[in-house]
């Protein structure tokens, strides 16, 4: 009888009642986890790791934190959560509580309630820690900002940091947005780098370390486990792989696409569509004409989108937004219809509906849209605001940001691992 693999093999000690998996036409792109499971995770030989992740860390089907647990030659210490929790149910901004897992019985820290980064006796008897999450590729996306505080806390403790790279779904050509500026540094906005930065969490990773865009790294030893097959012209699609939703409102890659812009209607009393079964694809105030507000954005020609005029009512919907914004209220806008992801240029879309959103708006209501300070860390800027207030278009703000996006590409081509 032929032996079977190993990945089938740890799977199968998981759950022996399973079965070997049915075939499946193998993804074009194999994640790092994937690479390093091939590896019968010899890099980890030995080792007691720590284990940042979420419900995104699998391999084939079957967990990361299960393989671990299950490989003979390492010893699973510590599960770290970011925000939305270890299985990825939590809303977002809900806090993580500390715990332990039920299946395997290791305690499981939170990075997103009292602390965002492990403590010292948080890491106590581990030799190494390792950060295998699916990101999305939008610098205000916060499970890079808690890759980054935990990179930190791995230099300070002396512990080798290992990153399992993942594609980034908007690919490695898009770039796109301000410049995170000093001064505007948050969990939503930790490194200087634009808001679609193209870079895998391990390309981004070495440009952190690299760029010293946090203290106290020089001395980190980071360990990227690369992916096979992945190019920078590759989309979530190209990629072969399923989509599985990195938080609960980010549900399809169309969303992740269009998401690095609608996000800015967060700095905004309008409704990002929260409290809908297409958040971030459509947006919207009470206030607002629909029609007027498609008619308006469909004229300016904008690649790859068109919109349609939309009338919908924010609701609770448990595990993906329990209070939205003009919650049970209906509210009017528009929706995203692509027609082109190749060319759709998703921040700069987002500033023209915002900017045309902002000039709809009553003049009893324009005073009170904008939430200055939450829009200045979203857009890592305060120039955004300055902007939009004092008149200029879309297509002139979109403009000054050219500048510093051409120097990040320079940047940053020390840090790629892949064509």
């Amino acid at each position: 009888m032929r032996a079977l693999p190993l990945l089938v093999l740890l799977a199968l000690a998981c759950n022996p009642a399973a079965g070997p998996p049915a075939p499946e036409t193998p993804p074009s792109v194999r994640t790092g986890a994937e690479v390093l499971a091939r590896q019968a995770f010899r890099p980890l030989d030995g080792l007691r790791v720590g284990l940042i992740v979420n419900h995104t860390a699998r391999v084939d089907t079957t967990h990361l934190i299960d393989l671990l647990h299950a490989a003979p030659n390492v010893t699973l210490g510590a599960l770290f959560g970011p925000e939305h929790g270890l299985r990825g149910e939590a809303d977002a901004g809900e806090k993580i509580e500390d715990g332990r897992d039920a299946r395997t019985g290791v305690p499981v820290y939170s990075l997103y309630g009292e602390t965002r980064r492990p403590t010292p006796a948080m890491l106590a008897g581990l030799d190494a820690l390792v950060f295998d999450i699916q990101d999305v590729g939008a610098r205000f996306y916060t499970y890079i900002s808690t890759m980054g505080l935990a990179m930190q806390a791995a230099a300070e403790a002396g512990l080798p940091f290992f990153v399992l790279d993942r594609p980034n779904p908007l690919g490695g050509l898009r770039v796109e947005g301000f410049v995170l500026e000093a001064g505007f540094t948050s969990f939503v906005g930790q490194y200087p780098i634009p808001i679609v930065h193209g870079l895998t969490v391990g390309e981004l990773a070495r440009m952190i370390r690299g760029e010293r865009m946090l203290p106290g790294l020089d001395s980190l030893d980071l360990r990227v486990i690369p992916m096979d097959g992945w190019q920078r012209t590759m989309t979530w699609p190209a990629t072969g792989r399923p989509w599985l939703p990195p938080s609960p409102n980010i549900p399809d890659f169309e969303t992740a696409l269009i998401y690095p812009g609608t996000c800015f209607i967060e700095g905004t009393t309008a409704s990002e569509g929260r409290g809908t079964r297409q958040p971030f694809k459509q947006i919207g105030a009470p206030w607002a004409d629909a029609r007027a507000l498609a008619d308006t954005l469909n004229a300016r020609h904008l690649p790859g989108v068109r919109f349609e005029p939309v009338t919908f009512t924010p609701v609770s919907i448990d595990g993906m937004a329990t209070n939205p914004k003009h919650r049970d209220v209906p509210v009017h806008g528009v929706r995203y219809v692509l027609t082109d992801p190749a060319t759709f240029q998703p921040v700069t879309t987002g500033l023209h509906v915002l900017e045309a959103l902002y000039r709809q708006a009553p003049d009893d209501v324009r005073g009170d849209f904008l939430n200055a300070r939450w829009l200045n860390l979203l857009a890592g800027t305060d120039r955004l605001h300055a902007m939009l207030t004092a008149g200029t278009p879309a297509t002139a703000i979109a403009a000054s940001w050219t500048d510093e996006v051409e120097a990040f590409r320079t940047r940053r081509a020390t840090y790629l691992l892949y064509d």
